[in-house]
Protein backbone atom coordinates (compact mmCIF):
# COMPACT_ATOMS: atom_id res chain seq x y z
CA UNK A 1 0.00 0.00 0.00
CA UNK A 2 1.42 3.43 -0.95
CA UNK A 3 1.41 5.73 2.06
CA UNK A 4 -0.75 8.49 0.53
CA UNK A 5 -3.22 6.24 -1.27
CA UNK A 6 -6.62 7.27 0.11
CA UNK A 7 -8.29 4.92 2.54
CA UNK A 8 -11.22 7.21 3.33
CA UNK A 9 -12.34 10.83 2.81
CA UNK A 10 -13.69 13.51 5.13
CA UNK A 11 -17.16 13.05 3.62
CA UNK A 12 -17.09 9.31 4.25
CA UNK A 13 -15.98 9.84 7.83
CA UNK A 14 -18.70 12.42 8.51
CA UNK A 15 -21.31 10.12 7.01
CA UNK A 16 -20.22 7.46 9.51
CA UNK A 17 -20.38 10.02 12.32
CA UNK A 18 -23.96 10.92 11.35
CA UNK A 19 -24.96 7.25 11.42
CA UNK A 20 -23.01 6.73 14.68
CA UNK A 21 -21.05 3.99 12.99
CA UNK A 22 -17.65 5.64 13.11
CA UNK A 23 -14.52 3.94 14.47
CA UNK A 24 -12.76 6.33 16.86
CA UNK A 25 -9.77 5.73 19.08
CA UNK A 26 -7.88 7.99 21.42
CA UNK A 27 -4.23 8.55 20.57
CA UNK A 28 -3.22 6.27 23.42
CA UNK A 29 -5.54 3.48 22.24
CA UNK A 30 -4.45 3.84 18.61
CA UNK A 31 -0.74 3.53 19.37
CA UNK A 32 -1.31 0.43 21.48
CA UNK A 33 -3.46 -1.11 18.74
CA UNK A 34 -0.80 -0.47 16.09
CA UNK A 35 1.83 -2.05 18.33
CA UNK A 36 -0.28 -5.21 18.67
CA UNK A 37 -1.98 -5.53 15.26
CA UNK A 38 0.27 -3.66 12.82
CA UNK A 39 -0.02 -0.31 11.06
CA UNK A 40 -1.80 -1.31 7.84
CA UNK A 41 -4.49 -3.38 9.55
CA UNK A 42 -5.31 -0.66 12.08
CA UNK A 43 -5.25 2.08 9.43
CA UNK A 44 -8.03 0.24 7.57
CA UNK A 45 -10.10 -0.16 10.75
CA UNK A 46 -9.88 3.27 12.43
CA UNK A 47 -11.48 6.41 11.00
CA UNK A 48 -10.43 9.06 13.55
CA UNK A 49 -7.78 9.42 16.24
CA UNK A 50 -8.41 11.93 19.04
CA UNK A 51 -5.59 13.86 20.68
CA UNK A 52 -5.43 16.18 23.66
CA UNK A 53 -3.32 18.59 25.64
CA UNK A 54 -3.83 20.70 28.77
CA UNK A 55 -1.24 23.16 29.96
CA UNK A 56 -0.21 26.76 30.41
CA UNK A 57 -0.93 28.82 27.28
CA UNK A 58 0.00 32.41 28.02
CA UNK A 59 -1.09 33.78 24.65
CA UNK A 60 -4.79 33.53 25.48
CA UNK A 61 -7.64 35.90 26.23
CA UNK A 62 -11.29 36.78 25.72
CA UNK A 63 -13.10 39.32 23.55
CA UNK A 64 -16.17 40.68 25.34
CA UNK A 65 -19.07 42.88 24.26
CA UNK A 66 -20.83 44.48 27.22
CA UNK A 67 -23.74 46.14 25.42
CA UNK A 68 -24.59 49.87 25.53
CA UNK A 69 -25.57 51.74 28.68
CA UNK A 70 -28.18 54.49 28.75
CA UNK A 71 -26.89 57.11 28.07
CA UNK A 72 -24.17 55.35 26.05
CA UNK A 73 -20.44 55.43 26.80
CA UNK A 74 -17.37 55.04 24.59
CA UNK A 75 -15.20 53.00 26.90
CA UNK A 76 -11.70 54.44 26.79
CA UNK A 77 -10.31 52.50 29.76
CA UNK A 78 -11.80 49.31 31.20
CA UNK A 79 -11.04 47.27 34.29
CA UNK A 80 -12.54 43.88 35.10
CA UNK A 81 -12.06 43.08 38.78
CA UNK A 82 -9.25 45.67 38.64
CA UNK A 83 -7.50 43.96 35.71
CA UNK A 84 -7.05 46.29 32.71
CA UNK A 85 -8.63 45.18 29.42
CA UNK A 86 -7.75 46.55 25.98
CA UNK A 87 -10.45 48.82 24.52
CA UNK A 88 -9.04 50.18 21.27
CA UNK A 89 -11.54 48.27 19.12
CA UNK A 90 -15.01 49.79 19.61
CA UNK A 91 -17.22 51.58 22.13
CA UNK A 92 -18.19 48.63 24.32
CA UNK A 93 -15.83 45.86 23.21
CA UNK A 94 -12.78 44.86 25.22
CA UNK A 95 -10.11 42.15 25.09
CA UNK A 96 -8.75 40.81 28.35
CA UNK A 97 -5.46 38.94 28.18
CA UNK A 98 -4.69 36.00 30.44
CA UNK A 99 -1.34 37.37 31.61
CA UNK A 100 -2.50 40.94 32.34
CA UNK A 101 -2.07 41.68 36.06
CA UNK A 102 -4.38 43.87 38.13
CA UNK A 103 -3.44 47.49 38.81
CA UNK A 104 -1.54 46.59 41.98
CA UNK A 105 0.69 44.30 39.86
CA UNK A 106 -0.41 41.50 42.15
CA UNK A 107 1.16 38.38 40.62
CA UNK A 108 -1.57 36.27 42.19
CA UNK A 109 -4.44 37.87 40.26
CA UNK A 110 -4.76 38.55 36.55
CA UNK A 111 -6.80 38.22 33.41
CA UNK A 112 -6.78 34.41 33.61
CA UNK A 113 -8.61 34.62 36.93
CA UNK A 114 -11.25 36.94 35.45
CA UNK A 115 -11.79 34.52 32.56
CA UNK A 116 -12.11 31.53 34.89
CA UNK A 117 -14.49 33.43 37.20
CA UNK A 118 -16.71 34.31 34.25
CA UNK A 119 -16.77 30.68 33.09
CA UNK A 120 -17.69 29.60 36.63
CA UNK A 121 -20.74 31.88 36.45
CA UNK A 122 -19.43 34.50 38.87
CA UNK A 123 -20.17 38.21 38.65
CA UNK A 124 -17.22 40.44 37.73
CA UNK A 125 -16.93 44.16 38.46
CA UNK A 126 -16.77 46.34 35.33
CA UNK A 127 -15.34 49.84 35.66
CA UNK A 128 -14.82 52.21 32.77
CA UNK A 129 -13.92 55.83 32.09
CA UNK A 130 -14.37 57.90 28.93
CA UNK A 131 -13.52 61.35 27.58
CA UNK A 132 -17.12 61.74 26.38
CA UNK A 133 -18.41 62.58 22.91
CA UNK A 134 -21.62 64.01 21.48
CA UNK A 135 -22.82 60.50 20.60
CA UNK A 136 -21.35 58.84 23.69
CA UNK A 137 -21.86 61.42 26.45
CA UNK A 138 -21.44 59.18 29.54
CA UNK A 139 -18.00 59.54 31.12
CA UNK A 140 -17.80 56.70 33.63
CA UNK A 141 -19.54 53.52 34.67
CA UNK A 142 -19.21 51.10 37.60
CA UNK A 143 -21.32 47.96 37.42
CA UNK A 144 -21.28 44.17 37.57
CA UNK A 145 -21.42 41.72 34.67
CA UNK A 146 -21.54 37.98 34.07
CA UNK A 147 -21.66 35.73 31.03
CA UNK A 148 -25.44 35.88 31.31
CA UNK A 149 -25.62 39.67 31.09
CA UNK A 150 -23.19 40.46 28.26
CA UNK A 151 -23.68 39.87 24.54
CA UNK A 152 -20.62 38.04 23.24
CA UNK A 153 -17.84 36.35 25.19
CA UNK A 154 -15.34 34.75 22.83
CA UNK A 155 -12.18 32.93 23.81
CA UNK A 156 -9.69 34.19 21.23
CA UNK A 157 -6.18 32.83 21.69
CA UNK A 158 -3.37 33.99 19.38
CA UNK A 159 -0.89 31.21 20.23
CA UNK A 160 -1.91 27.84 21.68
CA UNK A 161 -1.00 24.17 21.41
CA UNK A 162 2.75 24.42 20.75
CA UNK A 163 4.09 21.67 18.51
CA UNK A 164 6.84 20.53 20.86
CA UNK A 165 8.53 22.89 23.33
CA UNK A 166 11.81 23.42 25.13
CA UNK A 167 12.98 21.56 28.24
CA UNK A 168 14.35 23.86 30.94
CA UNK A 169 17.09 23.49 33.55
CA UNK A 170 19.42 25.78 35.51
CA UNK A 171 23.21 25.43 35.76
CA UNK A 172 23.75 28.47 37.98
CA UNK A 173 24.19 28.49 41.75
CA UNK A 174 20.95 30.46 42.23
CA UNK A 175 17.29 29.45 42.26
CA UNK A 176 15.49 31.07 39.33
CA UNK A 177 11.79 31.56 38.57
CA UNK A 178 10.61 31.32 34.97
CA UNK A 179 7.57 30.64 32.79
CA UNK A 180 8.83 27.06 32.89
CA UNK A 181 8.40 27.08 36.66
CA UNK A 182 10.92 27.08 39.49
CA UNK A 183 14.35 25.86 38.39
CA UNK A 184 16.67 24.65 41.14
CA UNK A 185 20.40 25.53 41.08
CA UNK A 186 23.16 23.21 39.81
CA UNK A 187 20.88 21.23 37.51
CA UNK A 188 18.54 20.54 40.43
CA UNK A 189 15.56 19.77 38.17
CA UNK A 190 14.26 19.97 34.63
CA UNK A 191 10.77 20.97 33.49
CA UNK A 192 8.93 20.45 30.23
CA UNK A 193 5.53 21.41 28.83
CA UNK A 194 4.06 18.94 26.35
CA UNK A 195 1.88 15.85 26.43
CA UNK A 196 4.35 14.22 24.04
CA UNK A 197 2.78 11.42 21.99
CA UNK A 198 -0.72 12.52 23.08
CA UNK A 199 -0.25 16.11 21.90
CA UNK A 200 -2.27 17.16 18.80
CA UNK A 201 0.38 18.69 16.59
CA UNK A 202 2.91 15.92 17.18
CA UNK A 203 0.42 13.47 15.62
CA UNK A 204 0.16 15.56 12.46
CA UNK A 205 3.66 17.02 12.15
CA UNK A 206 3.19 18.49 8.65
CA UNK A 207 -0.36 19.84 9.25
CA UNK A 208 -1.98 17.65 6.63
CA UNK A 209 -5.33 17.65 8.48
CA UNK A 210 -4.99 20.74 10.71
CA UNK A 211 -5.41 24.23 9.26
CA UNK A 212 -7.78 27.16 8.99
CA UNK A 213 -11.31 25.96 9.77
CA UNK A 214 -10.39 22.77 11.65
CA UNK A 215 -13.03 22.03 14.30
CA UNK A 216 -11.49 21.32 17.70
CA UNK A 217 -12.32 20.72 21.34
CA UNK A 218 -11.57 24.01 23.11
CA UNK A 219 -12.05 24.62 26.81
CA UNK A 220 -14.86 22.06 27.04
CA UNK A 221 -16.76 23.28 23.96
CA UNK A 222 -16.39 23.13 20.19
CA UNK A 223 -14.04 25.69 18.73
CA UNK A 224 -12.06 26.33 15.57
CA UNK A 225 -8.56 26.96 14.30
CA UNK A 226 -8.70 30.38 12.63
CA UNK A 227 -5.07 30.91 11.57
CA UNK A 228 -1.55 29.80 12.23
CA UNK A 229 -0.59 30.82 15.76
CA UNK A 230 1.91 33.58 16.38
CA UNK A 231 5.57 32.49 16.42
CA UNK A 232 4.66 29.70 13.99
CA UNK A 233 7.78 27.99 12.70
CA UNK A 234 7.19 25.68 9.77
CA UNK A 235 10.83 24.73 9.23
CA UNK A 236 12.25 23.34 12.48
CA UNK A 237 14.86 20.58 12.51
CA UNK A 238 12.95 17.30 12.28
CA UNK A 239 13.41 13.64 13.11
CA UNK A 240 13.09 11.07 10.29
CA UNK A 241 9.47 10.50 11.42
CA UNK A 242 8.67 14.16 10.73
CA UNK A 243 8.27 15.34 14.33
CA UNK A 244 10.03 18.64 15.11
CA UNK A 245 12.98 18.63 17.49
CA UNK A 246 12.46 22.27 18.51
CA UNK A 247 9.42 24.53 19.15
CA UNK A 248 7.56 24.64 15.84
CA UNK A 249 3.91 25.10 14.82
CA UNK A 250 1.21 26.85 16.87
CA UNK A 251 -2.53 27.45 16.51
CA UNK A 252 -4.70 30.57 16.71
CA UNK A 253 -8.05 29.38 18.06
CA UNK A 254 -11.53 30.69 18.82
CA UNK A 255 -14.63 29.46 20.65
CA UNK A 256 -17.72 30.50 22.60
CA UNK A 257 -16.66 31.20 26.19
CA UNK A 258 -20.27 30.89 27.32
CA UNK A 259 -20.23 27.18 26.46
CA UNK A 260 -16.90 26.39 28.11
CA UNK A 261 -16.08 24.78 31.43
CA UNK A 262 -13.63 25.57 34.21
CA UNK A 263 -12.76 21.89 34.02
CA UNK A 264 -10.73 22.79 30.93
CA UNK A 265 -9.95 26.50 31.49
CA UNK A 266 -8.04 27.22 34.68
CA UNK A 267 -6.12 30.23 35.92
CA UNK A 268 -2.54 29.49 36.90
CA UNK A 269 0.03 31.38 38.93
CA UNK A 270 3.70 31.03 38.05
CA UNK A 271 5.53 32.16 41.17
CA UNK A 272 7.47 35.41 40.65
CA UNK A 273 6.53 35.35 36.96
CA UNK A 274 2.82 36.12 36.81
CA UNK A 275 -0.48 34.62 35.73
CA UNK A 276 -1.37 32.41 32.81
CA UNK A 277 -4.27 30.28 31.61
CA UNK A 278 -4.29 26.49 31.41
CA UNK A 279 -6.23 25.63 28.26
CA UNK A 280 -7.59 22.24 27.23
CA UNK A 281 -7.43 21.51 23.50
CA UNK A 282 -8.33 18.35 21.62
CA UNK A 283 -7.92 17.81 17.89
CA UNK A 284 -9.47 14.94 15.92
CA UNK A 285 -7.16 13.52 13.26
CA UNK A 286 -8.81 11.65 10.38
CA UNK A 287 -6.90 8.60 9.18
CA UNK A 288 -7.12 9.47 5.50
CA UNK A 289 -4.31 7.17 4.43
CA UNK A 290 -1.39 5.10 5.68
CA UNK A 291 0.82 8.15 6.10
CA UNK A 292 -1.59 9.73 8.60
CA UNK A 293 -1.78 6.42 10.47
CA UNK A 294 2.01 6.32 10.60
CA UNK A 295 2.16 9.84 12.05
CA UNK A 296 -0.47 9.00 14.68
CA UNK A 297 1.47 5.88 15.69
CA UNK A 298 4.47 7.94 16.88
CA UNK A 299 5.70 7.11 20.39
CA UNK A 300 7.33 9.16 23.13
CA UNK A 301 10.73 7.55 22.57
CA UNK A 302 10.63 8.83 18.96
CA UNK A 303 9.87 12.47 19.88
CA UNK A 304 12.83 14.62 20.89
CA UNK A 305 13.14 18.08 22.41
CA UNK A 306 16.06 20.29 23.33
CA UNK A 307 17.26 20.86 26.89
CA UNK A 308 18.24 24.48 27.50
CA UNK A 309 19.99 26.23 30.38
CA UNK A 310 17.54 28.96 31.41
CA UNK A 311 20.13 30.70 33.59
CA UNK A 312 21.71 31.98 30.38
CA UNK A 313 20.42 35.44 29.52
CA UNK A 314 21.24 35.23 25.82
CA UNK A 315 18.55 35.14 23.16
CA UNK A 316 19.97 31.95 21.68
CA UNK A 317 20.70 29.57 24.52
CA UNK A 318 23.02 26.66 23.85
CA UNK A 319 21.46 23.20 23.68
CA UNK A 320 22.80 21.03 26.51
CA UNK A 321 21.44 17.84 24.95
CA UNK A 322 18.39 16.42 23.24
CA UNK A 323 16.02 14.27 25.25
CA UNK A 324 13.01 12.19 24.25
CA UNK A 325 9.62 12.22 25.96
CA UNK A 326 9.92 8.66 27.22
CA UNK A 327 12.94 9.83 29.23
CA UNK A 328 11.15 12.97 30.40
CA UNK A 329 8.04 11.07 31.49
CA UNK A 330 10.18 8.52 33.37
CA UNK A 331 10.86 11.25 35.92
CA UNK A 332 14.65 11.26 35.64
CA UNK A 333 17.07 12.32 32.90
CA UNK A 334 20.84 12.46 32.71
CA UNK A 335 22.53 15.87 32.51
CA UNK A 336 26.30 15.70 32.24
CA UNK A 337 26.42 12.52 34.29
CA UNK A 338 24.00 13.73 36.95
CA UNK A 339 20.56 12.19 37.53
CA UNK A 340 18.06 15.04 37.39
CA UNK A 341 14.38 14.83 38.31
CA UNK A 342 11.86 16.02 35.72
CA UNK A 343 8.36 17.44 36.04
CA UNK A 344 5.72 18.47 33.51
CA UNK A 345 3.77 21.71 33.29
CA UNK A 346 1.36 19.88 31.00
CA UNK A 347 -1.15 17.46 32.53
CA UNK A 348 -1.01 13.98 31.02
CA UNK A 349 -4.13 13.04 32.97
CA UNK A 350 -6.12 15.93 31.48
CA UNK A 351 -4.74 15.26 27.99
CA UNK A 352 -6.13 11.72 28.20
CA UNK A 353 -9.42 13.04 29.60
CA UNK A 354 -9.78 15.52 26.72
CA UNK A 355 -9.04 12.95 24.02
CA UNK A 356 -11.60 10.68 25.71
CA UNK A 357 -14.26 13.41 25.79
CA UNK A 358 -13.63 14.17 22.13
CA UNK A 359 -13.93 10.47 21.28
CA UNK A 360 -17.33 10.32 23.03
CA UNK A 361 -18.63 13.39 21.17
CA UNK A 362 -17.61 12.00 17.78
CA UNK A 363 -19.00 8.54 18.55
CA UNK A 364 -22.36 10.06 19.56
CA UNK A 365 -22.60 12.00 16.31
CA UNK A 366 -22.17 15.35 18.09
CA UNK A 367 -18.84 16.37 16.56
CA UNK A 368 -18.07 16.32 12.82
CA UNK A 369 -14.63 16.47 11.26
CA UNK A 370 -13.93 19.66 9.32
CA UNK A 371 -11.48 19.63 6.45
CA UNK A 372 -9.21 22.72 6.54
CA UNK A 373 -10.29 25.44 4.15
CA UNK A 374 -6.69 26.64 3.98
CA UNK A 375 -3.43 24.90 4.82
CA UNK A 376 -0.59 26.52 6.75
CA UNK A 377 2.53 27.73 4.98
CA UNK A 378 5.34 25.45 6.16
CA UNK A 379 7.89 27.83 4.68
CA UNK A 380 7.11 30.28 7.51
CA UNK A 381 10.11 30.81 9.79
CA UNK A 382 9.90 32.45 13.22
CA UNK A 383 12.25 35.42 13.42
CA UNK A 384 13.65 37.00 16.61
CA UNK A 385 13.39 40.73 17.25
CA UNK A 386 16.41 42.70 16.11
CA UNK A 387 17.00 46.17 17.51
CA UNK A 388 17.36 48.44 14.47
CA UNK A 389 17.33 52.06 13.41
CA UNK A 390 14.41 53.41 11.41
CA UNK A 391 16.46 53.24 8.23
CA UNK A 392 17.54 49.63 8.86
CA UNK A 393 14.00 48.53 9.67
CA UNK A 394 12.58 50.05 6.48
CA UNK A 395 14.97 48.23 4.17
Amino acid sequence: MTEKKAIRTYAEINKKIESKNVSVMTSEEFKAKVASDGLEKVAKEVDVVTTGTFGAMCSSGAMLNFGHSDPPIKMQKVWLDDVPAYTGVAAVDAYIGATELDDTLNMFHGGAHVIEDLVRGKAVRLRSISYGTDCYPKRDIDTWISLKTINQAVLLNPRNCYQNYAVATNSSDKLIYTYMGKLLPDYGNATYCSAGELSPLLNDPFFRTIGVGTRIFLGGAQGYVIWEGTQFNGKPPRSPNGTPRRPAGTLMVIGDLKKMSAEYLRAMIMHRYGTTLAVGIGVPIPILDLEMAKYCAVRDEEIFSALFDYSEQKRSRAVIREVNYAELKSGVIDIKGKKVFTSSLSSIYKAKQISGELKKSISKGQFHIQEPIQKFDLETVFKPLDVRTREEASK
